[in-house]
């Protein structure tokens, strides 16, 4: 098992920066695949990326390509997520998820591929 706790969200303005972290305790962090999620107010959860155990491969939502950047620190058991650019449309819920996997490079993207999930941290964008 591996326990997931994010932090570094807020309340910011359209244009503003932030960066999520997510720290995992537990079974060694390499021998999970990672990703981020969002739920905004009255929808449904959202794939945002994900990231290879060992950090070789990436891969975004349309939504946040070219804003957002995923990454991992093994040596420390933390996932980040580098937010630029913000817009109002990215105010929600952000979660980071663990898929165990001993595929090397494998992304996942469905919430169903993901078996750990972290409490979230909010985001709010204001315009």
């Amino acid at each position: 098992q591996v326990q997931l706790v994010e932090s570094g969200g807020g309340l910011v303005q359209a244009g503003d920066s932030l960066r999520l972290s997510c720290v995992a305790s537990g079974r060694p962090f390499s021998v999970y695949a990672m990703g981020w999620f969002r739920q905004a107010p009255g929808k449904g959860r959202e794939f945002v990326a994900a990231i290879s155990q060992f950090g070789s491969k990436t891969t975004y939502a349309d939504s946040v390509k070219g804003r957002f950047t995923i990454s991992r620190d093994n040596a420390e058991n933390t996932l980040y997520l580098q937010v630029n650019s913000l817009k109002p449309e990215d105010t929600a819920e952000y979660y980071c998820a663990a898929a165990p996997t001993f595929v090397f490079g494998r992304l996942y993207y469905s919430i169903q591929e993901y078996d750990y999930w972290g409490q979230g941290t909010q985001v709010t964008v204001s315009s």
